[in-house]
């Protein structure tokens, strides 16, 4: 069992010194990518597995070096998975009785149930296929299991839960936990939701916005000062979540302005923080081909309800809503295609561990030297396969705790 510290679980910003984070290990998960469904997973190629592990252990390495603490999520499944109400919340989320049939479904519930919670966690994450089912299943009371290869996976892997950012984040000192859009990902917010309420590190956390309708993914939420967030809406977040969110966080006096920030509906710009993150209390790095057209609608809270202003640019809306002359904005040179490949290899996704201290991907050697040139020191991590998947730093790691600003 991890043990419970006493640093107080909260963050306020992107930038506060960064004290404890969530990240996951890539595992078993990753070995269920092939050519025929990597695509439907979300993963542009198919990971060397041990490399992508290694280099994960690198940045999990480098994160402790700075002083850190690492939570892995298999561990934390793992322990949260010792409560019975948590084995039965993971389990009916894993088990699809509508797609399986009644009689396997009820039967893979047993069998899981059966499972030492390690070994649980494992299939949970990992998946399971029908060659995989246990021997004693009966196969001539199920049509769905005589009709399937034995291949197909009767619990889909999620190989996605390498971004820890996506499926909760923490604002003040509460957590929220995110709707995410697409269907291979939508079980990730029932494992976090199982650790977030029965692993001890979190007990008595309060929940800051919960959603299982309109989608918003932790990606698309930047925290660009106290009070001030911005929410990216686009692929994965639709406007109706920006808006659930913004009223969630006045309500809770979590937040006092809210800009939701239209973004291209695109693989490349999938998330807000695929094009600009926050590298410094006043400093973002920011793709090129849209710093000057990226905008945003500014959300308010006021004495009789909600204010929504007219669209403005996004730079001038931030920095408004921050209370600062101008947000600075650090972009990767005036070469487009650099700052386009630049971009795709997530070089704007950056992990702050304090003011203008980053954590970068090591191949973006462009966007590094002007952070560098801008008076932001540059972490590089190794990616050569962590970014199959279309994600970065920041993508991979969920500040628990951070300083407040």
């Amino acid at each position: 069992m991890l043990s419970v510290t006493s640093t107080v679980l909260g963050s306020n910003s992107e930038v506060g010194t960064l004290r404890v984070v969530i990240l996951h290990r890539p595992g078993a998960e990753l070995q269920r990518l092939t050519p025929r469904n990597n695509d439907k997973l979300l993963f542009d190629g198919l990971p060397w597995v041990s490399r992508a592990q290694q280099e994960h252990d690198a940045f999990a390495d480098l994160l402790r070096s700075r002083g850190v603490e690492v939570l892995l999520m298999a561990d934390l499944l793992t322990e949260a998975l010792g409560s019975g109400a948590a084995r039965m919340q993971g389990i009916a989320a894993a088990v699809d009785a509508r797609r399986l049939g009644l009689p396997l479904a009820q039967e893979l519930s047993a069998y899981l149930r059966s499972l030492e919670p390690a070994v649980l966690a494992h299939v949970l994450t990992a998946g399971m296929t029908f060659t995989e089912l246990p021997s004693g299943t009966k196969a001539d009371t199920s049509l769905v299991r005589r009709m399937h290869h034995g291949a197909d996976f009767v619990i889909e892997p999620l190989p996605n839960l390498l971004f820890t950012r996506d499926s909760s984040f923490w604002i003040g000192p509460r957590v929220a936990i995110t709707s995410l859009a697409l269907p291979a990902r939508s079980r990730e917010t029932s494992l976090t939701d199982l650790i977030y309420a029965h692993h001890p590190r979190f007990l008595g956390v309060r929940r800051a916005y919960e959603s299982h309708t309109a989608p918003v993914e932790g990606g698309d939420v930047l925290l660009l000062a106290p009070g001030v967030v911005a929410v990216g809406v686009g692929e994965r977040t639709t406007p109706a979540g920006a808006e659930a969110l913004a009223r969630s966080l006045f309500d809770d006096e979590l937040a006092h302005t809210v800009l939701a920030v239209p973004i291209a509906q695109e693989r490349a710009q999938m998330h807000l923080d695929t094009v600009c993150t926050m590298v410094d209390v006043d400093a973002v790095v920011m793709y090129p081909a849209i710093s000057d057209s990226l905008s945003a609608f500014t959300i308010k809270r006021t004495s009789d309800g909600v204010e929504i202003l007219d669209e403005a640019p996004f730079v001038r809306a931030a920095a408004d809503a921050m209370g600062i002359d101008r947000l600075r904005v650090i972009d990767t040179g005036l070469d487009p295609v650099t700052a386009e490949r630049e971009q795709w290899d997530d070089g704007n996704n950056t992990l702050a561990l304090a003011p203008g201290v980053v954590v970068a991907y090591e191949r973006n050697t462009e966007t590094n030297a002007r952070l560098q040139d801008s008076g932001i020191e540059v972490l590089p991590i190794a990616a050569s396969e962590l970014g199959t998947g279309r994600g970065g730093p920041r993508c991979m790691s969920c500040p628990v705790a951070r300083d407040p600003l």
